[in-house]
């Protein structure tokens, strides 16, 4: 099975055995990320440094000052590794080691875009912004992410791409000191406090038949026995439906679900616009439409007829990888199922064997493994057994 494993070109840049170490795992490609968001990461083994602070979403490559000229809403670069072309750099280690490269970009999740520029935000139905998750139903955030995405999955050298967070973004967040864990609210009501109250959405929700205050009010009174502790948590589309009834449910999915399919279907066609024949386009995916996040929720059927494949949370037990593979079986396409397998990040590498062969039968055609870069060295040396077995 094709295995490929995600990397920061930073594990790569300035660690001249780091691409050969990659390459000894067994691995055939690396998803090297192009398009970033914010984060604070190890780095194990590299000979300069233990840890990498990107302070905000940045593109590891220099952008096409032609492209972005004039425009509000633009990429930014980055100042944490000390390389021209970061990307370029590191992906021209991991060629001469003898590996593939596909890029790996990040698309609706910018904290520093919602600072700068609030009012391209998700804003909840309590009017609270959301400044990591752009709103996507924006004309100017739709037009920004399919020109990001068409620059920073076609690189030189790249062979195709992983989109993440094509889609929406909403509550869910691995915040800085996050706080938000005191009430548990199950993803049905993560959903209603997903919905966009922008003016877009707003004026979408009209398009559906809704009248957005009237909807606004709806998903708080649904949300307030969370509040006081007189609500349990709810789980999947029926839990939605129960909070907030199954005709203003379907309508507000309706909404979101035109403007993902619109945003995906623009973004996948611009890539293959800039790559030529032969690219291939992945999306991070959940088989369940209503959910939202890097891996976004997509009806299978219609996502791959639109990109050549997805790439799916496959960590957990048996039941949480046949939730996620079986609606994608049997309807072709690349199904890369995505394990982690760094220990401290909940992954199991020692069961990596088995958990493979276990998505295989359920459909899976190809591995990704998160994250070779964070991983300890003794995580690394259960992979490459897996992958030699």
């Amino acid at each position: 099975m094709k295995t490929s494993a995600f990397l920061y070109p930073w594990d790569i840049v300035g660690d001249p055995g780091a691409a050969d170490r990659v390459a000894g795992l067994g691995v055939q490609q690396v998803t090297l990320a192009s398009a970033y968001h914010s984060t604070r990461a190890l780095t194990p083994r590299h000979p300069a440094r233990r840890i990498v602070t990107a302070e905000h979403a940045a593109v590891l490559y220099p952008p096409d000052a032609e492209r972005w000229a004039g425009r509000t809403l633009r990429p930014y670069t980055q100042s944490w590794v000390d390389a021209s072309d970061a990307y370029a750099e590191a992906a021209e280690a991991l060629a001469g080691a003898g590996l593939d490269v596909h890029s790996w970009v990040v698309l609706a999740h910018n904290s520093r875009m919602g600072a700068e520029h609030p009012e391209t935000s998700v804003v909840n139905a309590y009017g609270d912004r959301y400044p990591w998750a752009p709103c996507i139903a924006q004309p100017d955030v739709r037009a920004y992410l399919v020109d990001l995405a068409a620059e920073a999955a076609v690189r030189d050298g790249a062979g195709g791409t992983e989109l993440e967070s094509c889609g929406w973004y909403g509550f869910a967040h691995l915040h800085a000191h996050d706080k938000t864990a005191g009430v548990g609210l199950g993803d049905a009501a993560q959903y209603l406090m997903s919905l966009c109250f922008c003016p877009d959405c707003r004026a979408g929700y009209g398009g559906q038949g809704l009248d957005a205050e009237e909807l606004g009010l709806a998903v708080r009174r649904a949300l307030e026995p969370m509040w006081s502790g007189a609500g349990a948590p709810e789980a999947g589309w029926g839990g939605v439906e129960k909070l907030l009834g199954a005709d203003l449910a379907a309508a507000t999915l309706r909404w979101r679900t035109q403007v993902a399919r619109g945003l995906q279907e623009s973004v996948v066609a611009a890539v293959r616009a800039a790559a030529g024949p032969g690219f291939q386009v992945l999306l991070h995916a959940d088989p369940a439409p209503y959910r939202s996040g890097a891996n976004v929720g997509v009806d299978p059927e219609y996502i791959l007829s639109v990109a050549d494949g997805v790439v799916l949370p496959c960590t957990g037990d048996d039941a949480a990888r046949e939730a996620v593979l079986g609606p994608f079986a049997g309807r072709g396409g690349v199904l890369a199922a995505n394990l982690t397998v760094v220990r401290g990040m909940g992954g199991n590498p020692g069961t990596l064997a088995r958990d493979v062969a276990h998505a295989a039968s359920l459909g899976a055609n190809e591995l990704r493994l998160y994250h070779a870069g964070l991983a300890s060295g003794p995580d690394l040396a259960a992979v490459a057994g897996a992958l030699s077995g």
